[in-house]
């Protein structure tokens, strides 16, 4: 009996992996270019340590890979939202200073002028560097990536300047993963790893974000199936115990 007690205690400890993935979607259903990843898988690993090598217990496989299925693009009018067309990811600085990728195209403006994602993630130009706006200029995205600015002071009819094109790559065919700080990395690869420059022409919609790609409806029902399953392995841990407390009785009233 100790041994359906000891499966069940390993998969309640091990369910901790995919509650906390399933906690961070539900967080993040509202968020700008949200990717999910996929669900933790189970394997079984022969426990070790002292006494029989008998012992079996679930073990979670989770390497976070992204899953890059698109979510709803929405008209939003502003300038500098960008929504990002095939499998196109843009480069940004990572919370280590390396590169990193991301899908969320809600862009702003540090108050020095440096173009950031909407959680404040320095986004990274051709070249690699940080795109700096003039004070006071008005920001203009192309659909190709190519960031212009533009002098709202300027009497007449005023020529927007091309300061930088963002830094777009193709991420079709490739794995990604989630790094510690939210952002994609590509999986197996130190941080940092840049995706070649593909020959794709990449392109963004300007004035427009995608959507979460999460769908709250499902993740509530895997919420509710993990719930149902720690309930079921708590009745286990339970009845185990009831059963042992039987045998040692039987034993000594013999």
């Amino acid at each position: 009996m100790d041994r359906l007690a000891f499966n069940a205690s390993a998969a309640i400890a091990e369910s901790r992996v995919v509650q906390h993935m399933i906690n961070n979607e539900l967080a993040n259903v509202s968020t700008p270019g949200f990717k999910r990843s996929f669900e933790s898988a189970m394997q079984s690993v022969k426990a070790e340590g002292a006494g029989f090598a008998s012992r079996i217990q679930p073990k979670s496989l989770n390497v976070d890979i992204i899953i890059m299925k698109p979510g709803t693009v929405m008209s939003t009018g502003r300038d500098l939202d960008i929504s990002f067309n095939d499998k196109a990811v843009l480069g940004v600085t990572g919370s280590d200073e390396t590169l990193a990728f991301t899908s969320r195209g809600d862009l702003k403006l540090s108050s020095k002028g440096i173009l950031e994602t909407g959680n404040g993630f320095v986004v990274r130009g051709q070249s690699g560097g940080p795109i700096t706006v003039p004070p006071g200029f008005k920001v203009v995205i192309n659909s190709d990536g190519s960031v212009y600015a533009e002098n709202p002071m300027t009497t007449g009819v005023s020529k927007p300047v091309l300061i930088d094109k963002l830094m777009l790559r193709n991420a079709d065919g490739l794995t990604l993963t989630r790094r510690v700080d939210g952002l994609f990395g590509v999986e197996g690869k130190p941080n940092g790893t840049d995706i070649p420059d593909s020959k794709a022409m990449l392109s963004v919609n300007p004035k427009s974000l995608e959507g979460s790609n999460v769908n709250a409806l499902s993740v509530m029902v895997r919420l509710m199936d993990l719930s149902r399953s720690f309930e079921m392995n708590v009745n286990v841990i339970k009845q185990s115990k009831d059963s042992d407390e039987s045998g040692a009785t039987m034993m000594r009233n013999s």
